[in-house]
């Protein structure tokens, strides 16, 4: 059986990172290796997307935390068992948890050891607080024009909502849940093993109510005692002017719903910008390149210089421009979206070389090469210098 890798060096932080280092370095790899943003290897990608999620999972949670830097394990099931750490013999007896009062989680059989003795009080408890459900992630495509001016887009998603019938009980309604009757509520059993050392308890999630502590005598039959339906629905999407590549857009509520009357998950969305056959983007600048021709060059002229909203920009560009020339239109870039700045535009201008002329054009250009000596003008010493 494979060995799982380190949670820690999954999420590429050490053992004293705080939660919020956890969940920045959670995202950071949600987002890299997502499925829907590496369609060339989804299978090895959706592998290391599960594997950060697993180790986020534990680690968030303070108890798993705990658990997993005391004895490399989340699982109380990977202790005292027959091929376990302490290889005792004999069989497993299971009992409620609750015939034993307190004891029976880790800190007990290790106190039962060293001189702690029986009936100490236990730290596991089963978690039956309000829990926020799971974010969900999503990539979008958007136009280059869609990201200057905004746009609101609906998006088809898959999650599990709660069932309308039960509203989220998973019983059939006019009945209710009922205690558990193999953990007698407490949603964990004891297990006795008889070691060389005597017997050892150890606690495990019951496997009739899956920690619950309750079962459902008449399940639903819209959700089939889940409390959840699967659902795609249309959500509706406000792109926010401005908003640059592989950034991300969040809403929230959006997500699985949570669990024990906790509050729902949220939508992470990534925008992705599709490449303009003209423009380009700099930070919040627009960039361009406007060809023009020799005489507009030579003489000066009032150019037309079209906007990425569709309007038009009148710019006199100045007898003598050369090619490569840049020329800046305040603030008619990309609106920040964190501030109320914003960007320019700005144009380079390309001289047109003519490839085919008229006779009359071509015996004017030869009067004007005459009058300049053939040459271009020299300004320090190069090629014709």
């Amino acid at each position: 059986m494979a060995t799982k890798r380190d949670y820690y060096e999954v999420l590429g932080v050490n053992k004293n990172a705080t939660d919020d280092e956890l969940k920045k370095a959670y995202r950071k790899l949600a987002k890299k290796y997502h499925p829907d943003a590496n369609p060339d290897n989804k299978q090895e990608a959706e592998a290391k997307f599960k594997e950060v999620n697993e180790a986020y999972e534990n680690l968030s949670d303070p108890q798993k935390r705990r658990m997993y830097d005391q004895f490399g394990t989340v699982d109380p099931q990977g202790f005292g068992g027959a091929g376990g750490p302490f290889g005792g013999q004999g069989g497993y007896y299971s009992y409620s948890s609750s015939d034993f009062g307190d004891f029976g989680d880790l800190g007990d059989i290790f106190s039962s050891f060293f001189g702690g003795g029986f009936g100490g009080r236990s730290g596991n408890r089963r978690q039956t607080g309000p829990r926020k459900g799971a974010d969900l992630n999503l990539a979008m495509d958007i136009t280059f024009e869609q990201a200057f001016l905004g746009v609101e887009k609906e998006v088809i998603i898959t999650r599990d909502d709660t069932c309308e019938v039960c509203h989220g009980s998973g019983s059939k309604p006019g009945t209710s849940k009922m205690k558990c009757t193999t953990c007698n509520g407490t949603g964990q059993v004891t297990a006795v093993q008889n070691t060389i050392l005597g017997q050892m308890q150890t606690r495990r999630t019951c496997t009739t109510c899956h920690g619950t502590g309750e079962i459902i005598k008449e399940p639903c039959e819209n959700c089939r005692g889940k409390g959840t339906v699967r659902k795609q629905p249309k959500i509706k999407v406000k792109i926010p002017a401005g908003i640059d590549d592989n950034q991300t857009v969040v809403l929230r509520g959006e997500g699985e719903p949570g669990e024990n009357g906790g509050p729902k998950g949220d939508l992470y969305i990534t925008v992705r910008i599709k490449k303009h056959s003209i423009y380009t983007r700099k930070g919040n600048n627009v960039l361009c390149e406007v060809p023009v021709t020799i005489t507009q060059a030579t003489l000066g002229a009032e150019l037309e210089i079209p906007m990425v909203d569709g309007s038009k920009e009148t710019y006199k560009i100045p007898e003598g421009t050369q090619t490569g020339t840049k020329f800046t239109i305040r603030n008619k870039g990309f609106k920040s979206v964190n501030s109320s700045s914003i960007g320019d535009f700005v144009f380079t201008v390309t001289v047109q070389t003519p490839k085919r002329l008229s006779k009359e054009q071509r015996e004017l250009l030869t009067q004007l090469a005459k009058t300049m000596n053939e040459q271009p003008p020299v300004k320090k010493r190069g090629l014709f210098g």
